[in-house]
């Protein structure tokens, strides 16, 4: 994907900005507090319905403003041509257009405009809780695997109704009317999400060799959400049936699951530390986006958020040479300017301006 314009208007501090980015590097600079990072959250707000710094509801919104608008317009080379799409979002209520056509569900836009974010509390992928792998994960399925969305939603549907019967008190036949088809839904979701870390596993590995050779080589350990070499999902939902009515909730299957790093050069439990663990989940994105090129034909647009201040100037270097040798487009935001011999664009940042600069 290239994008080749982008609108932003009564973002945070940014009344209204254009931008005609570049088709490789594309640099944001200016001092903090300018608007640069609002400019990459435009950008994941049209990708995912959502802003990396929170909801809509909490402070997206220009004050004084009823709510925030993005437009894009974009190339997939050799593929449809050109695209565009737009999303007014006041918080609680949205509309968005694709190509001139009114959108339903957010979904479908975001299932039209990749992108792959990188920002401060991405090391959370690797470091933190199960559940930011899992979005992971099935963000990666849902672009590249088109049968996806059905079984996620089917599980989830399930799971809903399973919940609520547990946590009603429920009868032991009316929950277990339920596990068949929680079972059947959660195999086949498990079964994708195991096959797509086998593929990203072989995605990144190259990429830890370019980014990050001394965390040596990463082994992609999946956690299915049960005990499953012992154990099929129904078996491990019957065996839990009686916990689960104790604490009101399901407590085993895909909901559950969650997947691990592990390297080569950290051997014994020892811990990343935080600048390990941002290369680390870099390492993973690129790798997500790697993927979806592989599977697609279509790079995602990456954002990277304030990188000088994320990683040192020698794995800065590795990150700019890396995105060069990729026909992947990409926005990076910082104080200064970076020192590379790529080509880039680059674009001032101060007081909620945005104008263009020498590049």
């Amino acid at each position: 994907m290239r994008l080749t314009r982008l609108e932003l208007r009564d973002l945070r501090n940014l009344a209204e900005v254009a931008l005609r980015p570049g088709p490789g590097l594309n640099l944001l600079v200016g001092p903090n507090g300018a608007g640069k990072t609002s400019v990459l959250e435009g950008l994941h707000l049209l990708a995912y319905g959502r802003s990396f710094r929170g909801r809509v509801r909490d402070g997206l919104v220009r004050t004084g403003r009823d709510a925030v608008e993005v437009f894009a317009e974009w190339e997939r080379e050799g593929r449809d041509g050109h695209h565009r799409a737009g999303l007014r979002h006041a918080g609680g209520q949205w509309q968005a257009r694709i190509d001139g056509e009114a959108v339903d569900h957010l979904g479908e836009l975001c299932a039209a405009f990749m992108v792959v974010t990188f920002e401060p509390g991405s090391h959370a992928l690797v470091s933190g809780g199960g559940e930011p792998r899992r979005r992971f994960v099935d963000w990666g399925l849902f672009h590249v695997e088109q049968g996806f969305l059905p079984v996620w939603r089917r599980y989830s549907r399930a799971l809903k109704q399973r919940n609520a019967l547990l946590k009603s008190g429920a009868g032991l036949g009316q929950i277990s009317a339920w596990d068949h088809e929680l079972a059947t839904a959660g195999e086949e979701l498990t079964r994708r999400r195991a096959l797509y870390l086998d593929r990203l596993q072989e995605r990144l590995e190259p990429v830890m060799a370019a980014l990050a050779p001394s965390l040596g080589q990463a082994l992609l350990e999946f956690e299915p959400g049960w005990r499953q070499s012992s154990l099929s999902l129904a078996d491990a939902l019957a065996v839990a049936r009686d916990r689960d009515r104790t604490l009101g909730h399901t407590s085993v299957g895909p909901h559950r699951a969650d997947w691990g790093l592990r390297l080569s050069e950290k051997g014994g439990g020892e811990a990343l530390s935080r600048g390990q663990a941002k290369l680390a989940a870099l390492s993973c994105l690129f790798a997500q986006a790697a993927d979806c090129a592989a599977e697609r034909g279509d790079w995602p647009v990456i954002t990277l958020d304030d990188l000088a201040s994320e990683l040192d100037a020698p794995h800065r270097e590795r990150v700019l040479a890396f995105l060069a040798g990729t026909p992947a487009q990409a926005f990076i935001s910082g104080t200064e300017p970076l020192q590379t011999d790529a080509p880039l664009t680059l674009f001032h940042v101060e007081q909620g301006i945005v104008t263009s600069g020498q590049g």
